[in-house]
């Protein structure tokens, strides 16, 4: 059952939209990242697509049902992004300002005291979401109008905690781990890619964009990259809107306005 409380838009689903493939090829990688286990430094994991599914499935079944011409790929979630709310990138006011989606959330199995999950209810924002869905706000206005040609998914949906409640990306954990990691989350990359057909991948980063090489190397879809809008880059935190633009209009995604 969808905890959507507002949808913009309607769509009619059948068996063969994209999004049916999206939802099936989530539910397969929970399942797969429940078998794997993580060590210290990591003492928490969150995934939620298990204790957030209700945003994540209502997003994608109302943004995700065609194909695509661009995808926007990024690492993994944000403590008050996705972790929060689902929904890649997932910054409360963009989630239920500009997508119009907003749901019940639950809780991690083992919740980290500094890093506390209050779904629409968090009072921090996340600075990379509210940038990015803030350039697609800029740019194409309305959500239904960003989302007939473009898209945007996450690699990997599990946060890594430390004890401090230090977040910990995925290219930081021991080869083992990694490896068994990356292998659930490419298969499920490539499900989605296989569904939605775009003609561009647009890797969201460093992380990302490699992600993506290792896995579409014959061109199709095409690779681009762009700056990552974390404040935790300094480039990032000189107009990033203005750099991201332009690094798409470069690579021909988009046209100069």
């Amino acid at each position: 059952m969808l905890t959507l409380l507002q949808v913009r838009t309607s769509p009619v689903i059948s068996e063969t939209d994209p999004s049916v493939s999206l939802l099936s090829a989530a539910t397969r990688l929970k399942r797969a990242l429940s078998r794997l286990s993580f060590a210290p430094p990591v003492t928490h994991v969150y995934n939620p697509l298990s204790y957030a599914w209700g945003p994540y499935e209502a997003y994608v079944r109302t943004y995700c049902a065609g194909p695509k011409q661009v995808v926007f790929l990024g690492m993994n979630p944000g403590p008050f992004g996705m972790a929060q709310t689902g929904v890649p990138f997932g910054e409360i006011a963009s989630v239920r300002d500009w997508l119009g989606l907003e749901g019940k959330v639950g809780k991690p199995k083992i919740e980290h005291p500094k890093r506390l999950v209050t779904g629409f209810d968090c009072p921090r924002a996340e600075i990379s979401g509210q940038r990015l869905w803030g350039l697609f706000a800029d740019r194409f206005v309305r959500a239904e109008r960003f989302f007939e040609t473009h898209c945007v998914l996450n690699y990997c949906p599990l946060s890594f905690i430390e004890a401090t409640g230090r977040n910990r990306t995925p290219d930081k954990l021991p080869l083992p781990e990694r490896l068994a990691l990356f292998a659930a989350c490419d298969e499920h990359l490539r499900a989605c890619i296989d569904a939605l057909q775009p003609q561009w991948l647009i890797g969201i980063g460093d992380f990302a964009v490699k992600r993506a090489q290792a896995l579409f190397s014959n061109g199709a879809p095409r690779i681009g990259q762009i700056l990552h809008p974390s404040p935790a880059s300094p480039a990032a935190n000189r107009n990033w809107a203005e750099i991201a633009a332009r690094q798409l209009e470069a690579l021909g995604v988009w046209k100069k306005p």
